[in-house]
């Protein structure tokens, strides 16, 4: 059976895939969706999961996919998964509280319209919105 020297030593002699980081990403992020829940050591099992494809690939293309992975899983599916602040990769089991980060894209087109029609800026009209919340509460 092949190991992954075999696959480094053909690499070396000019042999390889021929796959994109991009494809890799999108190869990672697919096997990523069908993992049960609570899987560990997610990167190790999407490599092998992957076949030929993840064993011919190069290690530093394999990590650079595993990056662009994380952040798309992260920021596609949110309910699933989580990318703390180590940028580790973990599985949104509900105990952990999610700190919105960023707006909503249907947020935003409703602030956009809201600003268009009050004709002032989206920060403007955020700091307005602060300043009642903040009168509100306190």
């Amino acid at each position: 059976m092949f190991n992954r020297r075999v696959f480094s030593d053909m690499r070396r002699a000019g042999m390889g895939i021929g796959v994109s980081k991009a494809k890799l990403s999108e190869a990672m992020l697919n096997v990523l969706l069908q993992l049960p829940m609570g899987s560990s050591n997610l990167k190790e099992i999407i490599v092998t999961h992957l076949g030929l494809i993840g064993q011919m690939a190069a290690t530093r293309d394999i990590n650079e996919a595993w990056t662009q992975t994380k952040k798309k899983a992260a920021k596609l599916y949110p309910d699933k998964f989580i990318l703390d602040s180590r940028n580790n990769l973990t599985w949104n089991d509900g105990t952990v509280k999610v700190i919105d980060k960023y707006i909503s894209p249907a947020n935003f087109k409703k602030l956009n319209e809201l600003a268009i029609e009050k004709e002032c800026s989206v920060n403007e009209i955020i700091t307005k919105f602060l300043k009642v919340y903040s009168k509100d509460i306190g």
